[in-house]
């Protein structure tokens, strides 16, 4: 593994204990690097602004733990469009929300609620873009991740379009998906662990369906799909026959199901040809890509530092400091569309 800067935080740097000796990755957050730890207390602006963010994430795990997929996928839709902007947020009816790779995005009344108290008690100075990263790092801790710093001082974007989402398909190789992470500034080490999100939550069988019946167009199941698993799969499943056909939710990795609970056990279903998605079952066969996938199957916790590192990095993405954007007061509308 390539050695970068270490000069950030700890944490982000016990990723570089991987026994990935042949994977050239990152060990740090890609330059330029706007943020800052703690940026609400540096600043002395809203000094509790992470833990009263996290006292209202607790509260709505506690009720209801799928809001860990939810934030998640939140952070991934806007990160990796027009970077993290919060202009996932936006409403509108041309928004990123409607794009129909956003199909079923959820968290929103979270955000919301935080977003509340927070001007409640600081108001004007914590970011929606901000609140959506801690939202989603204080979640997926409660569901066995790891706690890792997240950068702060990211200012709000003024717009939002469904033209602009570029989000793959989850039906596409390795190789696509590679080429996708790269375009956004990750790499192969990020790809393979940012995909270990879908250790929790659900997909549509819409997403499915192809692997189960028709391949490719070879009227056969994808034939890197275990056989006892596509009968297990169709029964969840059934093939899409008619137009307005119901569209069941499944498990993406059923050991955890609906304890949402981050487990190794999502590499070990991709080793054993039991992956639910293409992209996800694709990992083995890209050499670095089976690789990691080998140790993260072989050792959470190297899944867990990993992971920590590039979320970080993902958070990192384009992100709009100082003077840019603006600090919204309603995360669904702009300021000046008050």
């Amino acid at each position: 593994m390539r050695r970068e800067n270490l000069a950030f935080f700890p944490l982000l740097a016990l990723a570089l204990s991987l026994c990935l000796r042949y994977v050239d990755a990152a060990s740090s957050l890609q330059p330029p690097v706007k943020l800052i730890w703690h940026y609400y207390k540096y600043h002395n602006t809203c000094d509790e602004a992470e833990v009263y963010v996290r006292h209202e994430v607790e509260k709505f795990w506690k009720e209801d733990k799928s809001i860990t997929p939810k934030l998640l996928r939140l952070v991934y839709s806007d990160c990796m469009v027009n970077g993290c902007d919060a202009s996932i947020l936006l409403d509108g009816p041309n928004s990123e929300k409607k794009a129909p790779q956003n199909r079923g995005l959820g968290g929103f009344v979270i955000i919301d609620k935080i977003k509340t108290v927070l001007e409640s008690r600081c108001p004007g100075v914590v970011s929606c873009a901000d609140i959506l990263n801690l939202a989603a790092r204080d979640a997926v801790h409660m569901a066995g991740a790891p706690s890792y710093p997240v950068f702060t001082g990211r200012r709000d974007g003024m717009s939002s379009s469904a033209a602009s989402v570029d989000l793959p398909s989850p039906s596409i190789s390795w190789e696509q998906a590679l080429s996708y992470f790269r375009s956004k500034g990750l790499d192969v080490l990020d790809l393979a662990t940012l995909l270990g999100a879908h250790s929790v939550g659900r997909t549509h069988c819409s997403n499915v369906v192809d692997r189960l019946y028709n391949f490719n167009g070879t009227g056969k199941p994808d034939p890197s799909m275990g056989a006892s698993f596509v009968t297990e799969m169709k029964k969840l499943c059934p093939q899409r026959l008619q137009k307005g056909q119901s569209d069941p939710l499944v498990f993406l990795d059923p050991e955890s199901g609906s304890n949402y609970k981050f487990t190794q056990s999502y590499y070990s279903r991709i080793q054993s040809h039991k992956a639910v998605l293409e992209v996800d079952q694709q990992l083995i066969f890209g050499n670095n890509t089976a690789q990691i996938t080998d140790e993260f199957a072989a050792g959470f916790e190297d899944f867990r530092k990993s992971f920590a590192l590039s979320m970080s990095r993902m958070g990192n993405i384009n992100v709009l400091t100082g003077n840019q954007g603006e600090i919204r007061q309603n995360c669904r509308i702009t300021n000046k569309g008050k």
